[in-house]
């Protein structure tokens, strides 16, 4: 079991953080990220923002979580498989006996997909997640093309399942390349809204350069979910690992978040 002193270190640039008792852990106030009353109430921890301990206890981890006030986890493919070493039933048991929802997540989508999707639809999982994909700051068109089809046909075997299939993204599909190719927009056009849709890491989309909110505006109810985590201020965008607090930082989430809300996310 870790120390909480040591468990708030690693979470505190976490990526995606919770209410708890009004306030938000690793941010200056709950109220910093808008909605009415100042409040978002549906916040979960990405699973991966403790990778550094997760694996060596995930259930000693997974408590500390639920007793920090966490109430939905994201989680993500370790070496130990996206439930840590249980299987699906036994990991939503002990889900429910902490009072904790596994909601999504990220999982390498070319190995074993439909038993990865049968396992999560078992369990009342709401997405399936790619967290990436290769070669991401020098995809052509044709790259391009492969991967929207991917999607196409990873989102087709979760629907029949009655689940959802996401993209998480970095910040190199939001760079354009030769002939003003920005992948994730040829994502976006090239893909079904009926069987994909995009989780936006709002970090890195700033880190890319580019204007969530616009984005947001743009491609109204595609990005479903979202990442948050600060972008230190006054640092020039060639300088990619410069996270920091939730409200210490450049990026106007309250703002985003309105937007956010409106558009589906």
């Amino acid at each position: 079991m870790y120390q909480r002193r040591d468990f708030l270190k690693v979470t505190a640039t976490g990526i995606a953080l919770t209410a708890i008792s009004g306030k938000i852990l690793g941010c200056k106030s709950s109220s910093m990220l808008g909605g009415e009353g100042g409040n978002l109430k549906e916040f979960g921890l990405q699973l991966y923002t403790l990778r550094d301990v997760m694996p060596n206890d995930p259930k000693g981890v997974l408590k500390q979580v639920s007793q920090m006030g966490y109430k939905y986890i994201e989680s993500y493919e370790g070496n130990k498989g996206m439930f840590w070493g249980m299987t699906n039933t036994e990991f939503k048991k002990y889900m429910d006996d902490l009072g904790m929802q596994i909601v999504a997540s990220h999982c390498n989508i070319n190995k074993d997909f439909e038993r990865k999707a049968d396992e999560a639809a078992a369990i009342g999982m709401k997405y399936l997640i790619s967290p990436s994909l290769e070669n991401e700051k020098g995809m052509d068109k044709e790259a391009c093309k492969k991967a929207a089809d991917l999607f196409n046909s990873k989102g087709a075997v979760c629907k029949a399942k009655g689940m959802r299939f996401g993209y998480h993204n970095h910040d190199g599909p939001f760079l354009s390349r030769a002939d003003n190719l920005i992948p994730e927009e040829f994502f976006l056009q090239n893909t079904d809204p009926s069987l994909v849709d995009f989780e936006m890491d709002i970090y890195w989309v700033a880190t890319a350069g580019q204007d969530p909110i616009a984005w947001l505006k743009k491609y109204p109810n595609r990005f479903r979910l979202g990442h948050l985590k600060d972008r230190k201020k006054n640092t020039p965008l060639s300088e990619r690992e410069v996270s920091v607090n939730l409200g210490d930082g450049s990026i106007d989430f309250k703002k985003i978040l309105k937007v956010a809300k409106e558009n589906g996310m």
